[in-house]
């Protein structure tokens, strides 16, 4: 039996459940590849997952589900020419047929949303299989490591700041949670839709890294109130468009942050998902409280246009290789990462 090395779990916990060993090769079946992993991203995903969380999934389990590598063997029914071609993987299983699908009638089982790396196995391995139908061609000029940098993170960020959001020229937007790997593609994507962006995080060095990837205004949310400084920065009007991934911490000042018939677009709730809420702010000034996760198909491709356009490009704080994907656990758990970390499985 053909065997690779994969980062593994055999039960949930904390980071020291991570360990490398030697797994069997995945055979691809109908209308799925094999893919040689090049470059695999972690998210906080993959924190929840080794944690454990409510849902049914592979054990012993293999995260990551941004990744990109080599299409290496083509199941039944796949073209044999995708052999060898460079390819990043939309993570999302039944995306659209979990959210818009039509109303089939109460007889119809409602088909599951469903992630590679959370609900299936990923990409923190040499080798994986996918749907040939989630593949999408890099461009040669496009590397591995910044294509799986940029995947579910690009595509999490442009659903929420312009599917959900709904963002126009000339509007503003504040991003919280400014250094995570969603949030640093959701100010250049805000930035790239002609918005002025203001973006929250915490430290100097990592105000001063937002201000390099486009932000106006930056702010450090441990020096003081930092909704005061947006609010001499917006003549005290307030942002139109919040984009928040921090939830529980931040939720009432993501609230005043906003103007008269402004919208908050959340997409995560890092802190805790338990919110207070001073509701004469929702209503006095007509506030919208949308919701967002992932994206389409379709808006994945358009996400991942802008990365190989060079519109958009995601931060990566360190590449390792695949023996320390424990560690790259600890360091994601701990704060302090700007942006992605990546491994190499051939590193």
């Amino acid at each position: 039996m053909d065997t690779m090395r994969a980062a593994v779990f055999h039960e949930n916990g904390h980071p020291e459940v991570v360990v490398v060993e030697e797994r069997p090769r995945p055979e691809p079946g109908p209308g799925e590849v094999r893919i040689r992993v090049r470059a695999s991203a972690l998210n906080h995903l993959d924190l929840w997952v080794r944690r454990g969380l409510p849902i049914e999934t592979t054990m012993p389990h293999i995260g990551g589900s941004d990744l990109a590598g080599e299409v290496e063997r083509v199941g039944p029914g796949v073209a044999a020419d995708l052999v060898g071609t460079r390819v990043v993987v939309d993570p999302s299983l039944g995306y659209d047929e979990f959210y818009e699908r039509p109303d089939r009638g109460v007889a119809f089982a409602d088909p599951p949303l469903r992630l590679i790396g959370e609900h299936t196995d990923g990409g923190l391995a040499e080798f994986v299989v996918v749907p040939a139908e989630n593949c999408v061609q890099l461009p040669n000029g496009v590397s591995f490591e910044a294509a799986a940098a940029a995947s579910l993170a690009a595509v999490t960020a442009w659903r929420a700041v312009i599917g959900r959001g709904r963002l126009t020229p000339g509007e503003s937007v504040l991003v919280t949670g400014g250094s995570g790997g969603v949030s640093t593609l959701a100010v250049q994507v805000a930035r790239h839709a002609g918005a002025r962006v203001h973006a929250v995080t915490s430290g100097a060095d990592n105000v001063a890294r937002l201000r390099d990837l486009g932000a106006h205004h930056a702010y450090d949310r441990t020096d003081g109130d930092w909704v005061k400084a947006l609010k001499a920065d917006t003549s005290r009007r307030g942002v139109d468009l919040a984009i928040d991934s921090v939830g529980e911490a931040m939720w009432e000042s993501v609230l005043r942050s906003l103007a008269v018939g402004g919208r908050v677009v959340c997409y995560g709730a890092t802190t805790g998902p338990r919110v207070t809420a001073d509701l004469r702010h929702v209503f006095w000034k007509q506030l919208s409280i949308l919701g967002s996760t992932m994206g389409t198909p379709a808006e994945y491709r358009r996400a991942m246009q802008l990365v190989f356009d060079g519109h958009v490009e995601a931060p990566i704080h360190d590449v390792l290789p695949l023996g320390d994907t424990r560690r790259a656990h600890e360091r994601l758990e701990a704060g302090g990462v700007f942006g992605k970390l990546v491994i190499r499985p051939d590193a």
